[in-house]
């Protein structure tokens, strides 16, 4: 046996032009199938990380105008929420931990000379945990802020940076269409698509926020839960909002419903068809190298014939013939894998140390907001 593994080993030196180029194109086919299922494993987790940027287990339920007839009323009638709807989810839907009414405006904001016009937001204190809102500075609002209708606010990041130039903005003060509110907080800034404004909302206490504008009807309802079956979860809020506003709860453009599990869920089906691609596309191109590899191995044998002759004359049996090419296989096909492994790692790391050992970045794209 180790004189068989030492002709093979013999074989590939002498034929190293050969021998590189077979072990280039197995490196060439693990590499693609390593990069294309990481990138359909990438395109998973940054999903997975952009609804976990605004709380996977949310709901948003806006109010909207029906579509259809119902206890004797018309089409075309508009829906609006108040507190009361609070309540009524609260007392009907056990599974909610969080829940808040949101009112919000676009609104001049103005710190010495700078005026932008962004949007205010005004929310109970539970729109940090129910919008997985996260402090970079400072403090949020209380409900000692929503009893007193504090006037302060919390803005993003961006808002901060276009304000305030760099400079501290905790106790500093803004006008909001003209109306003087003190920074108590400042927002780590979230992932955002494009020029979306996420990072530049103003957050101010929904009963603060009735200075801003009329806050009798809600813009929308917020809340987190806690149960699996979100989808019997969607339904359920129809089926109480149909029956506190006298409207067909078939009717999906009375009351929307937004469901980000829904949406995630979704998500995931369009990742697992992209890695099935994916995964498809690369064994394929391994299968190239895989048939590349068989025919520079019957080049070897048919070139090798008269040894093979002579090692069957000294008494050689075809199981030793057949390990000496397949350990000349293998040898080509381990390195070419090892090399197809750590190329891709080394692509991903910004580090210049061994391929094989540094650690991989965790890279999301930008978000959709909510």
């Amino acid at each position: 046996m180790r004189d068989l593994l030492h002709e093979s080993y013999n074989a590939m030196r002498h034929n190293r032009r050969r021998t590189a180029l077979t072990m280039l194109g197995m490196a060439w086919g693990i590499a693609t199938v390593v990069m294309l299922l990481a990138y359909g494993d990438g395109f998973g987790r940054a999903c997975a990380n952009i609804f976990a940027n605004f709380g996977t287990k949310l709901v948003i339920v806006v109010p909207g105008r029906t579509s259809m007839q119902a206890g004797g009323q018309k089409a075309g009638i508009p829906i609006h929420f108040t507190q009361d709807d609070i309540e009524t989810l609260t007392t009907n839907l056990p599974q909610i931990t969080h829940i808040t009414p949101e009112a919000s405006k676009q609104a001049s904001i103005q710190y010495d000379t700078r005026i932008f016009t962004w949007a205010v937001t005004g929310n109970d204190p539970d729109v940090m945990s129910i919008r997985a809102l996260k402090l970079g500075e400072g403090r949020a609002y209380n409900m000692e802020d929503q009893i007193q209708r504090a006037r302060v606010a919390v803005i993003g990041s961006e808002a901060k940076e276009k304000l305030f130039s760099g400079r501290n903005a905790l106790g500093e003060r803004i006008r909001v269409d003209g109306l003087s509110f003190e920074v108590i907080g400042v927002l780590s800034a979230k992932m955002q698509e494009g020029n979306d404004d996420i990072n530049r909302v103003v957050y101010v206490p929904f009963s603060t926020m009735s200075d801003l504008k009329d806050t009798h009807y809600l813009d929308s309802i917020w809340f987190t839960y806690l149960t699996p079956e979100y989808e019997e979860l969607g339904q359920s809020v129809r089926t109480i909002m149909a029956t506190q506003h006298k409207f067909n709860q078939t009717d999906h453009q009375a009351v929307q419903v937004f469901n980000l599990m829904t949406q995630l869920h979704q998500f995931e089906i369009i990742t697992l068809g992209l890695k099935v691609l994916m995964g498809f596309i690369g064994t394929l191109t391994l299968g190239i190298g895989g048939v590349g590899l068989m025919n520079i191995m019957l080049v070897s044998v048919t070139q090798r014939t008269r040894e093979i002759g002579v090692q069957k004359a000294l008494g050689a049996q075809r199981r030793h013939i057949l390990t000496q090419f397949l350990a000349e296989a293998l040898t080509i096909t381990f390195i070419g894998g090892v090399l197809g492994w750590c190329w891709p790692m080394r692509l991903r790391s910004p580090w210049g140390g061994s391929p094989c050992t540094a650690p991989l970045l965790r890279t999301g794209r930008p978000a959709t907001s909510a």
